[in-house]
């Protein structure tokens, strides 16, 4: 029952729909009926600006940590689920969102707070391998993907030095993730018709 109850706080954590609630409550805005539509970071920034933008990433790589964490409340501590299974649950919570007719965002920060939960040194890295990507391609999508398969790429060298086969397999995974939510962006690089940033 624990297992279950967990899962489901680990969803509904994923599912809080950080980019709409700080649209609509500070902006009178639905992000969803501006820019790509989708109800994540990068929309935010694009449609909201930088503020809004920043505020949202920091919250749903927040959703992905808390999920992670949620073993260390003591009602919790002895339930027998790995802390990075809650840490998926959450990523599919914000993909498929409760509270957004389940259409949500794209996986990339809410993926990195479950890093930074689990082992903040590889959130470190994969962050800094993003915005070095970001800086170089001016893709968000582009740095995510390059992302998605650095980290994957780590975490099985990760494995052969420490053992960590979860980790290995739920990167994966979540980069999996990754790429399948940004088939339409892959389209559109392809094309040359992908958005870029110019802040960076």
């Amino acid at each position: 029952m624990e297992i279950i109850i967990l899962i489901l706080i680990a969803y509904v954590l994923g599912s809080i729909p950080s980019a709409l609630w700080v649209g609509k409550l500070f902006y009178n805005t639905d992000v969803r009926q501006h820019g790509s539509g989708n109800l994540g970071a990068t929309n935010t920034f694009r449609v909201l600006g930088k503020t809004a933008g920043m505020v949202v990433t920091i919250l749903d790589i927040l959703k992905g940590t808390a999920a992670v964490l949620l073993l260390l409340l003591p009602s919790f501590s002895s339930a027998g689920i790995h802390p990075l299974l809650l840490g998926v649950c959450a990523v599919i919570g914000h993909m498929f969102p409760i509270f957004a007719k389940f259409k949500g965002g794209k996986a990339v920060a809410t993926s990195g707070g479950v890093l930074l939960g689990y082992n903040w040194p590889i959130f470190i890295i994969v962050l800094l391998a993003f915005l070095i990507a970001l800086k170089v391609t001016k893709m968000v999508s582009l740095s995510s993907m390059i992302v998605a398969v650095v980290g994957f790429m780590y975490c099985v060298g990760y494995y052969f030095w420490t053992g960590d086969f979860y980790l290995m397999i739920v990167v994966g995974l979540m980069g999996v993730f990754i790429f399948y939510r940004h088939r339409a962006n892959i389209s559109r690089i392809k094309a040359g018709t992908e958005p870029k940033v110019n802040w960076l």
